[in-house]
C-alpha cells in the first residue's frame, strides 16, 4: 500500500520480487527499463506497451495484453463501494481489510 499521492510505480519491483510468472502484464506507465529487467530476471516476458517517448519500440503480445482488462474490471467493480473509492479509512490496514471483503463480496457473485 502506498500513499494516496504516490505512484504504484514505486512498488512494481517489490510486487515482482519471489513471484513466479510467465508473463508480466502492466499498461505504458510500467515501461521502465528496471522493471524490464526486474521480469527478465524472474523468466517473465514483459507484456507492456512502449511509451510514446521511448526511442525505439519494444515489440508485445496485443493478445495476450487483452487480458489486462481483467484486472481493469476487478478495479471498476472495487471502487463501486463508497469506502475503497474514497478511502475513508484513517489506517492502510482497515482500509485493505475492506478492499479484502469487498473483493470476496464480488467473487461470490
Amino acid at each position: 500500500m502506498t500513499p494516496g499521492q504516490a505512484s504504484d510505480y514505486t512498488q512494481a519491483e517489490a510486487l515482482i520480487d519471489g513471484f513466479n510468472a510467465s508473463a508480466l502484464l502492466a499498461d505504458k506507465g510500467y515501461d521502465a527499463d528496471y522493471i524490464i529487467t526486474k521480469a527478465d530476471s524472474i523468466g517473465a516476458e514483459a507484456i507492456i506497451p512502449s511509451k510514446s517517448n521511448r526511442l525505439i519500440e519494444r515489440p508485445y503480445d496485443k493478445e495476450l495484453y487483452k487480458e489486462r482488462n481483467l484486472v481493469e474490471r476487478l478495479f471498476n467493480k472495487l471502487k463501486n463501494f463508497r469506502r475503497v473509492a474514497t478511502r475513508y479509512d484513517k489506517t492502510a490496514s482497515s482500509f485493505l481489510a475492506f478492499v479484502h471483503i469487498a473483493a470476496i463480496c464480488i467473487w461470490l457473485k
